[in-house]
């Protein structure tokens, strides 16, 4: 059973840019000068904007939509066929062993906590401070040695090498490491700490949050265990994500959550209480209704990357990280963050902070006065910004005046993200609005309403 879809008759790349075509582009914002402006999206590494390709498949199957793997009808079936070749899309946009194991789940975050509710009993894990909250904080219940963020990808790999052979006992362990970090964009040598974890009898899993919408992702390749994203960075929204790897640790665990779809086999015993059998497949751990949509919507963004070419897809977004990091470096009060220096590979995520200013108050001026949308704060990271900006990260700035004065250190940053869809136009007003507001102020004031930093009008 198939749906028909626009979008499968539709150019992937149809402009000269190379650029994939993403909802919102023609969407214009007040600004609070007066007038209105075409939205630059520059948030990606928070929620990248679905592909017009994903779109247009959903809205194609939208009318046929069933409930998954429970009823006989004709929308039942094929929403089930619909979920499971999506499945089959997305093993192989990741390219996963054949054995491997794909679970739908909610996003990173839900992928790895849903790993780390399947560890094996004494299973120690190692993680670097740098890593998004995500990958950081799920493994409450196991032994955790959190690593010290390394200034070189060698560091990375000699730190974890000699934590792990330090170990006591030496039983089951796992690595946790991100592909590419959501506050520098820095690339991790993702191959190298996996030949090192396997070296001492680990074994490791990817957040590939910011690497797969970037970059391609193989898990044969890149030899991870496991690899974790989200839909809502992949340019697919509705709330789904995916974790898939080796099954033996999956299939050991009772499930992640308990309930129907999950369960092969329910019987009551004699003495009133039940017995269950729970499924060996993937299943195992998707109990309830799964998120068709959010799975469907995924596989749709894996086609869309994959048809539209890697290599174009990176070429066009090295061309914008070298535009933005040119514009930046021209300014002297902006200090670009970075873990392994200028040189690191990177992807389309760049934080910085401006000497004298709230970042805030900058974001913030941005968005009111140049129709910009970047992000403020700390990301999710708090130990790597705390290593990047030397402060105490769960201190920030108050909105309404600089939060440091020039020569200090900054308590927050500034993230500029960008992708598939994003117009050289729009990183051209952001360079420029950058200069502008540094050389010539803002033009309002701002202040902290309902938590967030707007003008004060």
């Amino acid at each position: 059973m198939s749906v028909s879809t626009v979008a499968a008759a539709q150019t992937i790349c149809s402009d000269i840019s190379g650029a994939l075509p993403v909802l919102g582009r023609d969407v214009t914002v007040p600004l609070v000068t007066g007038g209105e402006v075409t939205y630059a999206a520059l948030d990606y590494a928070a929620s990248a904007p679905a592909l017009q390709r994903v779109w247009d498949d959903v809205a194609a199957y939208a009318p046929y939509y069933g409930s998954v793997h429970r009823g006989a009808g004709y929308l039942s079936q094929l929403s089930t066929d619909l979920f499971e070749n999506a499945r089959k899309t997305v093993e192989e946009f990741l390219d996963c062993r054949p054995d491997d194991q794909l679970i739908f789940t909610r996003s990173t975050t839900d992928s790895l906590n849903l790993l780390a509710a399947v560890l094996p009993a004494d299973c120690q894990v190692f993680v670097f401070e740098t890593e998004h909250h995500a990958s950081l904080l799920p493994w409450k219940d196991a032994r955790v040695t959190y690593l010290n963020a390394p200034r070189t990808p060698g560091q990375a790999v000699e730190t974890l090498e000699q934590a792990l052979a330090a170990r006591d006992p030496y039983g089951p362990a796992l690595v946790c490491v991100t592909g590419a970090s959501n506050v520098t964009g820095e690339l991790w040598p993702v191959r190298e700490l996996a030949a090192a974890a396997h070296a001492h009898g680990a074994r490791i899993v990817l957040d590939a949050a910011q690497l797969a919408p970037h970059h391609p992702v193989s898990v044969q390749d890149l030899d991870v265990d496991w690899i974790a994203f989200s839909g809502h960075k992949l340019y697919a929204p509705f709330g789904s994500g995916v974790l898939a790897g080796r099954a033996d640790w999956l299939q050991a665990a009772d499930p992640y959550l308990a309930g129907g779809g999950a369960s092969r086999k329910v019987t009551r015993r004699e003495d009133g209480g039940v017995d269950v059998e729970w499924h060996d497949s993937a299943a195992r751990h998707e109990a309830g209704s799964p998120n068709v949509i959010g799975a469907y919507s995924i596989a749709s963004a894996c086609k869309a990357l994959t048809e539209a070419g890697f290599d174009t897809l990176v070429a066009r977004e090295q061309h914008l990280i070298e535009k933005v990091r040119a514009g930046l470096a021209e300014v002297p009060e902006v200090k670009v963050l970075s873990l392994f220096g200028d040189d690191a590979p990177r992807v389309g995520v760049i934080s910085f902070v401006v000497d004298g200013w709230n970042s805030s108050h900058f974001a913030a001026a941005l968005s009111a006065e140049y129709g910009i949308g970047v992000r403020d704060g700390l990301f999710c990271a708090h130990p790597l910004l705390r290593t990047l900006l030397g402060t105490d990260p769960q201190t920030q700035g108050e909105c309404g005046a600089p939060e440091a004065a020039p020569g200090e250190k900054s308590l927050n940053a500034i993230r500029v993200s960008f992708g598939a869809g994003t117009p050289d136009e729009h990183v051209d007003r952001f360079v420029g609005a950058v200069r502008e507001l540094v050389t010539k102020g803002a033009q309002w004031t701002y202040h902290t309403e309902n938590g967030r930093c707007v003008p004060a009008v």
